[in-house]
């Protein structure tokens, strides 16, 4: 009888766990950065990726969205700022809609306050964390180079806030530029 009963509770979950269909709207979120992976249709089981919003023509490097290329931190941070996710979301779309064989190399920089050693691998967490943003976008992780360059690649060279907070960023340069 319990024999029975054990085979009919694993029937009922291999059923219920059969049944579970793909919900196409369902979106999956990188909780380390907040930023949501390409969006996916399912037809009829399968994963499909979805066109991206807009056509890129010309060089939409030099004008528009794509022109911007830092990405400012706040003091002693490497979180990547929500008003800067539209800014990588559209250079991620960039990389993966039209230039297939493009590459990037992110550049961490941080003020003078620090000690040089510090100031190295925050602008290295830096150009990282903006890496991981791209790659959860769809971008491929080998085509991305991180280095930092710490506090040697000033923006401004004041020394107060204003210019501090113009030295705390990522830079995002493309090859052959």
């Amino acid at each position: 009888m319990k024999k029975a009963a054990l085979y009919i509770a694993l029937a009922v979950l291999a059923a219920a766990c059969a049944s579970k269909e793909t919900q196409p709207d369902a979106q999956v979120q990188d909780k380390s950065t907040g930023v949501q992976p390409p969006s996916q249709a399912t037809t009829s089981g399968q994963t499909t990726a979805r066109p991206p919003a807009q056509a890129i023509s010309g060089n939409p490097l030099k004008e528009g969205q794509l022109a911007s290329r830092s990405v400012f931190f706040d003091f002693d941070s490497n979180s990547v700022r929500d008003e800067y996710r539209g800014l990588i979301q559209a250079h991620s779309r960039y990389m993966t809609a039209d230039k297939k064989d493009s590459r990037i190399r992110i550049e961490g920089n941080c003020d003078e306050r620090g000690s040089r050693e510090y100031n190295l691998a925050l602008g290295q967490r830096r150009a990282e964390a903006v890496k991981k943003v791209m790659t959860v976008l769809g971008v491929q992780d080998g085509r991305i180079e991180t280095v930092s360059f710490g506090e040697e690649k000033p923006q401004s060279m004041g020394h107060d806030e204003p210019s501090w907070a113009k030295n705390r960023r990522a830079d995002i340069k493309y090859a052959g530029e």
